[in-house]
């Protein structure tokens, strides 16, 4: 799996070779939410179009909302896409009781709220910027109810 900021944090714990999420997670789940949250090409392209994105359930409707001028340049879209399901999952995290970040057995990052329920986020943010669907929006509120 290819996250851009695993290098940013691998740098700053100096072990290049055996850092990996998982032990970010495990060891530092504040730090492995920070850099989760990071999301900087989303943050460009929003940016750009005058959305401001605070981690709240209003900036998930915001992206709704934008032109998806990203879908005409095909190597954007996935980091688009992983970067929106990454946002959707720092917002549940941040805003719903119990919400955590977990890692699959694969080692993907999904949500697991209080419940036990999982959200994909990453699948979930691929499907919004290829096609728009479900909304960021929608999920959020599906997912925050439980």
């Amino acid at each position: 799996m290819n996250i851009p900021f695993l290098d940013n944090w691998r740098k700053r714990h100096g072990d290049a070779q055996n850092a990996s999420i998982a032990d970010a997670v495990s060891s530092d789940p504040e730090g492995a939410a920070q850099l989760l949250s990071e999301c900087e090409l989303l943050r460009h392209h929003a940016g750009d179009a005058g959305v401001e994105l605070d981690d709240t359930a209003e900036s998930l409707a915001a992206l709704d909302q934008l032109l998806p001028r990203w879908r005409e340049d095909p190597e954007i879209t996935p980091w688009l896409g992983s970067d929106a399901g990454l946002y959707l999952g720092t917002v549940l995290v941040r805003t719903v009781a119990g919400a955590e970040w977990r890692l699959r057995q694969d080692g993907q990052p999904v949500v697991r709220l209080g419940s036990g329920r999982e959200l994909d986020v990453l699948e979930e943010g691929a499907s919004w910027a290829e096609t728009g669907t479900p909304e960021l929006s929608q999920l959020y509120a599906e997912f925050s109810e439980v």
